[in-house]
């Protein structure tokens, strides 16, 4: 799976965890893996939109966010 894929449905039976980085209240990321090798990734503002994606794809956007953080840090 080169990308995500909007998939709505209810996701009342995957084990959900928080973000480390999310805080109480609003505006939590919440991540998943699930049986078939993906990960789920949703947002609590609307549970049950739910995106799947690939772990080497949200490693690569994982590290393409970091070094432009980093990039610009240096500036």
């Amino acid at each position: 799976m080169a990308g995500g894929q909007r998939v709505p449905m209810t996701a009342a039976a995957i084990a959900w965890q928080k973000a480390s980085y999310s805080h109480e209240g609003a505006n939590c990321l919440n991540i998943a893996a699930v049986g078939d090798g993906t990960l789920r990734l949703r947002g609590s503002d609307d549970p049950d939109t739910v995106l799947v994606v690939a772990p080497a794809s949200l490693r690569a956007l994982l590290a393409a966010v970091r070094a432009h953080r980093h990039r610009h840090q240096l500036r």
